[in-house]
C-alpha cells in the first residue's frame, strides 16, 4: 500500500499482515484529491481569516487571537506536509510532492527532507535508528521535566532544533557503536530531492519576508507569523509527539499497538492539537498509507475487529496523566 520503491517506502506497523482484511485496508486507503484540496483549503482560509482580522482590527485581543490561531495552523500545514510525505495527499506523485513542498516550505521546513527522516521512525519504531527517540523516549519523567520542556518551547529558546530536524539533522548522524548511517536504506533520489528541497525552502522564506517588506507589513509578519512558529508551535509539535509515544505499555516491542498511543481530544483542542486527525496515531502506524481523512474510519474498523482492546487508546486527559506522571 505504501510507495513500492525500494528506498522510499514506508512500512506497515505489523511485518506479517494486520487486523483488518485486505480489502478495507485498500478501500481506507484511496485517496480523494477532493478531500486533500478541502484539507488544504480549510487551512490556509483559517490562517487568513486571523491575519485579516488582526489587520482590520488592531486590538490587543484580536492580535492574541491572531496569534493562537496562526500557530494552530502552521501545526496543520505541518500535518498535511506530513501527509505528502507519506505520499497520501494526491494520486500523482508529482502533484502530491509539489502541494507538500509548498505547504512545508510555508512553516519553513522541508517535506522532502523530512521524508527521509520520518522513514525511519516508521521503519525502526523505538529502534537505535529511530530519530525521535530523544523527543518523547523516556517517559514519564515527571511533572516538572515536561513542565520545563514546554516553557522553553514557549520561550523561543527550543525552535532551532525542529527546523534542524526537519532539515535533517537527525538522519545525518552515526548510530551508536560505529553502526551504519541511518541513512544508508534510503535511495539516492530521494536523498537528491530532499537536497534540493532545503534551497526552496530557504527561497520561500526569504520570498515571505521580502513580500512583508515591500508591502510595509514586517512587524506585523514578525508577530503573528514567525512569534507564533518559534514559540507556541513548539510546544504543541512537543506534547503531541510525547502523547503519541512517551510513556507507552512495551516501546521495546516496536508495535504500534504498544509503542504509540492513540488520544481522543474533546472537539475544542482537537484542531490545534491533533489538526487533520493526526491523534490517531497507532492507526496511522499500523497503516501509513491510509490518508489523515480516513483514519477515524480505520479506528472504528479496529475496534469493532477487537484490535484495540489492550492498546493504548484513551482520553487526552487520560494521557496526560501517563506523561506527566511521576517516573515509575
Amino acid at each position: 500500500m505504501d510507495c513500492a520503491i525500494a528506498g522510499q517506502e514506508f512500512r506497515d506497523g505489523l511485518r506479517r499482515g494486520g487486523p483488518l482484511p485486505s480489502a478495507t485496508v485498500k478501500r481506507l486507503a484511496r485517496l480523494d484529491p477532493a478531500r486533500a484540496t478541502a484539507a488544504i483549503a480549510r487551512t490556509v482560509a483559517m490562517l487568513a481569516a486571523a491575519a485579516a482580522a488582526a489587520l482590520a482590527w488592531p486590538h490587543p485581543a484580536v492580535w492574541a487571537a491572531a496569534f493562537v490561531v496562526a500557530a494552530a495552523g502552521q501545526h496543520a500545514l505541518f500535518v498535511l506536509a506530513h501527509d505528502a510525505a507519506h505520499y497520501r495527499l494526491y494520486p500523482s506523485r508529482r502533484l502530491n510532492d509539489a502541494a507538500g513542498r509548498l505547504l512545508g516550505a510555508l512553516g519553513g521546513v522541508s517535506t522532502a527532507t523530512y521524508r527521509t527522516v520520518h522513514r525511519l521512525h516508521h521503519n525502526h519504531l523505538y529502534g537505535p535508528r529511530d530519530p525521535d527517540i530523544a523527543l518523547h523516549g523516556g517517559y514519564p519523567r515527571g511533572r516538572l521535566y515536561l513542565a520545563k520542556k514546554l516553557a522553553r518551547d514557549l520561550a523561543g529558546l527550543t525552535a532551532w532544533k525542529t527546523y534542524a530536524y526537519f532539515f535533517g539533522a537527525p538522519a545525518a548522524n552515526r548510530a551508536g557503536g560505529g553502526a551504519p548511517r541511518p541513512l544508508d536504506d534510503t535511495s539516492p533520489a530521494l536523498r537528491e530531492a530532499a537536497r534540493r528541497d532545503r534551497r526552496f525552502v530557504v527561497a520561500v522564506q526569504a520570498g515571505l519576508f521580502a513580500a512583508a517588506a515591500a508591502g510595509g507589513f514586517v512587524f506585523e509578519y514578525l508577530l503573528l507569523w514567525v512569534l507564533p512558529a518559534v514559540t507556541l508551535l513548539q510546544a504543541l509539535l512537543r506534547l503531541r509527539a510525547v502523547l503519541e509515544h512517551g510513556a507507552v505499555p512495551d516501546p521495546a516491542s516496536g508495535s504500534p499497538l504498544a509503542a504509540a498511543r492513540t488520544c481522543l481530544p474533546p472537539r475544542w483542542l482537537a484542531w490545534a492539537l491533533f489538526p487533520h486527525h493526526v491523534n490517531y496515531h497507532i492507526e496511522h502506524h499500523l497503516y501509513p498509507a491510509i490518508p489523515h481523512y480516513n483514519l477515524p474510519a480505520c479506528h472504528r474498523a479496529l475496534a469493532a475487529a477487537g484490535a484495540l482492546r489492550a492498546a493504548e487508546v484513551r482520553p487526552l486527559g487520560a494521557g496526560l496523566k501517563r506523561v506527566f506522571a511521576a517516573p515509575a
